[in-house]
């Protein structure tokens, strides 16, 4: 047995060794370890150091880095570098390598905006033999590539790409899969095959027949959604519905009990605020009523007129403590619209636009049947009518004072500067502005209805671009009218995808008579409309960016064989000398299209009017384009055949219907009213667009626009 004394010390000269030991295992196991490259995982680094380790690496690392380097690049916005690595890529690739560089080109494309050239390359992956980063990044090219032009393929991209995405990133996946799906046509879903096993499709198309089944009934909906989330448990849309149908679970109807009619009684304005004010009141008392009867034959009596209405019509209160009655006809019409020629001063009774009844059933409306009948909110005794000058006083103070009387939804005010100082003024009460302000800011309690030039031309601009037109040229007064509606179609030919739009000015009727005295006539050309649209952004799911696509604003002019279609904004009169020297320098051959705004639509059109206008289309409210003749007839007469003033009623009407609706405008989007001044429906921002009627002129008749 060994002392302690000698195990001590051999312990002793141990402890240096096993420390040595230690520390060399520990400097091992620190020693700097050579990065790898995964080409199918995520790229968080920066092109700089992709590039470098590039540089660094053997051959067989080599590919892998330059990979990583050009998602970087893309990433960054550094096009050209992307564009010039993908071309130094060799020839010869492994197979996730070569699934990658299919990838990085596409998304290169995608950036250069040719959809086409990445479709062509989307084509060659197989997607099964991806990594579930390569996946998002695979459908999310499909969906740009898409262009959101909806389509079959497009929501399978989207419908694919929803499982491998975290919660933030699934809503917005859900969100464009029903944006997709409701910009769907008839056509494409009567079309549509899908397989057997595609359950999650079926699934999204019998959420969208619930919702056009019931869009109208916001009751029904809610239960038609709940129903749906039990048929169809395991899709996506039954955990986390799409964000509108979401607002939907929430909808509570707004209250009518009173309703605060803001209007100028005095100076000006006052006549268009009295013809407003007769749609507002017929409607609410159900004087609609009896002009939805079957059309009159010729054996019954006329329409009546504004001084035989119901001698047990109630009274309305107005602001001052006194009654008017409420279905008061307007006083003059010497004061119509600037913007409108005067009114038939014959006073004889008017044929509607299609020119009798039998017109307005060839349009698909017949003359028995009302759009008032299925649309219109019905009559109301109980709901009570309070009108408030808003010539007397500020508007904060109506407002004020409509609040304490009890109040509980505001129509009006009617005159822009009065709508633009809403936006500053504190109030709880709903309000269903009429008239729209320049800039339009979003109020959870606000709407915006008007009757704007502007509004017709936003509406032209989708009717001749639905018709194939490319190519437009407008032609507008030298004046602000002509500048806002040339601003207004532009900047929604844009947002179409269409390219700058040119225009074209006319002076005074003096002058155009000059020029075609003269034979010149009009050539079709024009200068570029300059607007200042919105930046588009591009769309970001998964960490992949997707720039939004860049429209080509490149200023260009045309003469007859460039422009294929031509907006005109102008009077009766006018397109009477506009449409012949039109015809001067264009030949029937060259098929340009010619479109009107409802400012051509007057009375006192006859037959050689029709005639001279042959092959042209206007837009004008469902009222006078033969939706409800009785109605129309009735209207004509009350206001002696100023369709400015028609048009007005036809607004009051509306304004009744979309008060009664006002909670669906607001919070249920893709609600739609069939209304007198067109179909109506709200934007983001709850102005009221509407859906004007197109007709044509056909050997001297007047037809529904093919």
């Amino acid at each position: 047995m060994l002392p302690s004394k000698v195990i001590h010390n051999k312990a002793g000269r141990c402890m240096p060794v096993l420390l040595a030991a230690l520390i060399f295992a520990g400097c091992t196991g620190q020693a700097p370890q050579s990065p790898t490259a995964n080409v199918q995982g995520s790229a968080q680094g920066t092109s700089d150091y992709y590039l470098q380790q590039m540089q660094q690496s053997s051959d067989d690392n080599k590919v892998d880095w330059q990979l990583l380097a050009i998602r970087a690049l893309l990433k960054e916005g550094k096009l050209p570098q992307a564009k010039d690595q993908i071309g130094q890529l060799p020839q010869k690739l492994s197979d996730k390598q070569r699934q990658e560089s299919l990838l990085l080109q596409a998304e290169l494309q995608i950036t250069q905006q040719d959809a086409n050239g990445a479709s062509a390359l989307l084509k060659q992956i197989d997607a099964g033999s991806l990594s579930k980063d390569q996946q998002v990044r695979y459908y999310q090219l499909q969906i740009a590539a898409a262009q959101g032009h909806p389509s079959l393929d497009l929501l399978r991209a989207l419908i694919a790409q929803e499982p491998l995405l975290t919660n933030a990133d699934r809503q917005k996946n859900i969100d464009a899969t029903w944006q997709a799906l409701v910009q769907l046509t008839p056509e494409q879903l009567s079309n549509m095959v899908i397989n057997a096993n595609e359950n999650i499709l079926q699934g999204w198309l019998d959420l969208l027949s619930v919702y056009r089944t019931n869009g109208s009934n916001p009751d029904m909906l809610k239960a038609g959604i709940s129903d749906w989330q039990k048929r169809y448990p395991y899709n996506p849309a039954a955990k986390m519905l799409p964000s509108p149908l979401s607002q939907v679970q929430n909808f509570q109807q707004s209250s009518t009990g009173k309703i605060a009619l803001l209007l100028p009684l005095s100076g000006q304005a006052q006549v268009f605020a009295n013809a407003i004010q007769r749609g507002f009141n017929d409607a609410k008392n159900g004087v609609l009523s009896q002009s939805q009867a079957p059309a009159q034959s010729s054996a019954q009596p006329a329409a009546p007129s504004a001084s035989s209405a119901p001698a047990n019509t109630p009274a309305v209160q107005t602001a001052a403590g006194t009654s008017a009655p409420a279905n008061q006809a307007a006083v003059s019409t010497s004061a119509a619209q600037a913007n409108q020629p005067a009114a038939n001063p014959s006073g004889a009774s008017v044929q509607t636009p299609a020119g009798n009844a039998d017109n307005a059933a060839a349009q698909g409306q017949p003359a028995q049947q009302s759009s008032l009948a299925a649309q219109t909110a019905p009559p109301s005794s109980a709901t009570q009518v309070q009108v408030y000058d808003t010539s007397s006083q500020p508007i904060d103070q109506v407002l004020a004072k409509a609040q304490q009387d009890g109040a509980t939804l505001v129509v009006g005010p009617l005159l822009k500067s009065n709508v633009e100082q809403l936006a500053n003024v504190q109030t709880p009460l709903n309000i269903l502005a009429l008239n729209e302000p320049e800039s339009v800011q979003n109020h959870p309690n606000l709407c915006y209805f008007a009757l704007s030039p502007e509004d017709e031309a936003r509406d032209a601009a989708h009717h001749m671009w639905d018709q194939g037109k490319r190519a437009p040229l407008l032609m507008v007064p030298r004046s602000s009218l002509g500048d806002r509606v040339s601003k207004a179609f532009a900047t929604e030919w844009q947002k179409l995808g269409g390219n700058t739009v040119l225009q074209q000015q006319f002076g005074s009727t003096g002058e155009l008579k000059q020029g075609i005295n003269s034979g010149a006539g009009l050539r079709l050309s024009g200068t570029p409309i300059t607007t200042q649209p919105q930046q588009p952004q591009g769309v970001t799911i998964a960490g992949l960016t997707i720039p939004a696509p860049v429209q080509d604003t490149s200023p260009s002019s045309a003469d007859g064989g460039s422009v294929d279609s031509v907006y005109i904004v102008a009077t009766q009169g006018e397109m009477a000398l506009i449409k012949p020297m039109i015809s001067m320098r264009t030949s029937s051959r060259s098929m340009v299209q010619l479109y009107a705004s409802s400012r051509s639509n007057q009375a006192g059109a006859g037959p050689d009017y029709r005639l001279e206008m042959e092959g042209v289309q206007f837009s004008d409210a469902p009222l006078l384009s033969g939706s409800n003749p009785a109605l129309m007839q009735q209207a004509a007469k009350t206001f002696n055949n100023d369709y400015s003033l028609v048009r007005l009623y036809a607004m009051g009407v509306d304004a009744w219907t979309l008060a009664n609706h006002f909670n669906e405008m607001r919070q249920l989007p893709g609600f739609q009213i069939k209304g007198e001044t067109g179909s109506l429906n709200a934007s983001q921002d709850c102005v009221i667009n509407r859906k004007l009627i197109w007709n044509q002129y056909r050997q001297g008749q007047i037809v529904p626009a093919s």
